[in-house]
């Protein structure tokens, strides 16, 4: 697979762009002036979709100005890091997805956590025993060197229209001023049991900042984070180098050195961060192509391979009934998450069969491997089936999980370019450990906690420098002729992947639009059970046509999702937020406040 390591160093101005793509060496760019609409011929505007109004309004602000999709996500997240730090922040990490109307371009920016360098597969044993899963979220070994800072300077390297510094101004102003506590953030923090479980109270900087006087902050209060708003003022002046070196980067090493379980990050580990740039990993769905990230991210694998089966696995010709269409994609998902399990990790570390996974050949010899819905899909073979070196003896399969502290963007400016960004700290509040103004992520639990399962090594299993599988599925969709046709993503944890082929299977086969899309129920079939969300329309009818044909139907009141999505039509842009969130979906003619 093609990549360019962008090296982030110092003052994160040595940025070294090769191997696009395209496989044409891509020079620094500078500043660009913005090009009109009616010059790039995009007839269809422009669309913002995110977690937050607050945020939203920052990126078309940007968007007003000329900016590209770029510059927007930049200013959508740094607002989200702050109005959102359950989600995302500067302390997590991100892919993003990015596509150039013009040239056609297709590239993504891995801006994923890292291990430390003193990292081994030993990092979450303690006495040879594996650690749980909330005492390893709350240990220092938990906390992968941040990629956000650098994903955003290597991406606006690489399309930036408007200057740096500008694009922080909405986050900075809105934390200088204060924003006002949304009912969801203030949700989280009065949960007793999250409480307990976060432990953000137990952590000096974030109890004073969530909890001051004791008590949570309330739906309304008026909230300032005038060390978030030094932070991106730092970020805007100097670059990168006022994250990844200095006192900031001393601040951040310190905080995970602290009890329980130190965590061995280094300066240099953070001054050696490196965002990687890949070519897409995408596959077909009938006449449409469809492209995500490809390892350490899932995307890449499963929202291809979702399609391609559930395409194999429904009947051609006739109607098909929504039971039979629902069990169809039931069975594409149980499939795919066995593979995924097995297979997907850091491709710069183990060899993982990706194009084998979304070949067409091995999409056909899989869907032909019949499980009952009692039964648990194993493994395919995708070497086997294409006439090669059999792989399926490589690994254990890794059941692991992944947390939900997560946010989605997806962004078409109006010029034709596109976002589609998906970004992390992993579990709510990410590791809880606050430092000037931000939270750090528990990513590194993305990793397999256990090295190896039944004497067979773990392709996820950690390693100094390698990067946790992701189940992140930053996704756009192109028509035949190379037309985007829809963007989308979600949070949600190990659920992202059957969150986002929910979306893609509704708009594309379904023919229902965005909005609906994403409010339909949540179905997640990973392993012997099936979840299906029963607390919105449709889902107890949805659970009961699964528990009739077999399956064991496991009920959820409410599903974590947060998919934001837009869908190119004829007539113009279509978006869709998800009601279980507080995004929007907006157009760049939306006046400012509504």
């Amino acid at each position: 697979m093609l990549r360019a390591r962008i090296l982030l160093f110092a003052g994160g101005l040595a940025v070294l762009l090769a191997a696009c793509s395209r496989g044409v060496p891509h020079e620094q760019a500078e500043t660009r002036p913005p090009s009109s609409q009616a010059e790039t011929g995009w007839p269809h505007g422009a669309m913002i979709a995110a977690a937050d109004p607050r945020a939203v309004e920052a990126g078309l602000e940007i968007l007003r100005e000329g900016g590209h999709a770029v510059d927007a996500a930049i200013a959508v997240h740094s607002v989200l890091g702050l109005v959102e730090p359950q989600s995302s922040g500067l302390g997590g990490g991100a892919f993003m997805l990015v596509h150039e109307y013009e040239s056609g371009e297709i590239r993504v920016f891995d801006g994923r956590e890292t291990a430390p360098s003193a990292a081994d597969e030993g990092l979450f044993l303690v006495d040879g025993e594996a650690l749980g899963f909330v005492p390893a979220w709350q240990s220092g070994r938990s906390v992968g060197v941040p990629g956000q800072v650098a994903l955003y300077k290597a991406a606006h390297e690489a399309y930036g229209q408007i200057g740096w510094s500008r694009l922080f101004e909405p986050a900075i102003d809105l934390a200088e001023t204060g924003f006002e506590v949304s009912p969801r953030l203030a949700g989280l923090l009065a949960n007793p049991r999250l409480r307990a479980a976060i432990r953000l109270d137990e952590q000096p900087a974030a109890a004073a900042y969530f909890y001051p006087g004791g008590a949570p902050l309330a739906e309304g209060d008026i909230r300032d984070n005038p060390d978030y708003a030094e932070t991106l003022r730092d970020i805007a002046s100097d670059g990168p180098s006022a994250f990844y070196q200095g006192p900031r980067a001393q601040a951040i090493v310190a905080a995970v050195a602290e009890e329980p379980l130190p965590g061995g990050m280094t300066p240099e580990d953070l001054a050696n961060y490196s965002v990687i740039e890949r070519a897409p990993l995408c596959g077909r769905f009938r006449d449409w192509r469809i492209c995500s990230a490809p390892p350490p991210s899932s995307g890449g694998v499963v929202q291809p391979m979702i399609l391609g089966l559930y395409d194999r696995l429904k009947p051609d010709g006739g109607d098909v009934s929504r039971q039979a269409e629902l069990r169809h994609w039931v069975d594409a998902q149980r499939l795919t998450y066995a593979d995924r399990d097995h297979y997907v990790a850091d491709a710069d570390f183990v060899p993982v069969p990706s194009s084998e996974l979304v070949h067409p050949a091995y999409l056909d010899a899989r869907a032909a491997q019949v499980f009952a819905p009692g039964e648990v899909p194993v493994p395919g073979d995708p070497g086997a089936a294409l006439g090669k070196e059999p792989m399926i003896g490589l690994w254990g399969r890794d059941t692991s999980g992944d947390g939900p502290g997560t946010t989605h963007v997806s962004i078409v400016d109006q010029y034709g370019n596109a976002v589609s960004m998906t970004a992390t700290i992993e579990s709510a509040f990410g590791n809880s450990r606050m430092v000037d103004g931000f939270l750090l992520n528990n990513e590194l639990t993305d990793f397999a906690r256990d090295p190896a399962i039944d004497g067979r090594p773990l392709a996820n299993a950690p390693a100094g420098g390698k990067r946790p599988r992701s189940s992140m599925s930053p996704t756009m969709v192109f028509r035949e002729d190379g037309r985007l046709a829809m963007v989308t993503g979600s949070p949600g944890g190990n659920s992202i992947v059957a969150y986002v082929s929910k979306t893609l299977v509704a708009v594309l086969d379904w023919g229902l639009s965005a909005q609906e899309a994403v409010a339909l129920p949540n179905i997640v079939a990973r392993g012997e059970s099936v979840r299906v969300e029963t607390g919105v329309e449709r889902g107890a009818s949805w659970a009961g046509m699964l528990r009739e044909a077999g399956y064991d139907v496991r009920e959820s009141a409410g599903e974590n999702s947060g998919l934001h999505v837009i869908v190119v039509r004829e007539d113009g842009l279509e978006g869709g937020a998800d009601p279980r969130r507080e995004g929007v979906a907006r157009r760049l003619d939306t006046p400012p406040g509504d």
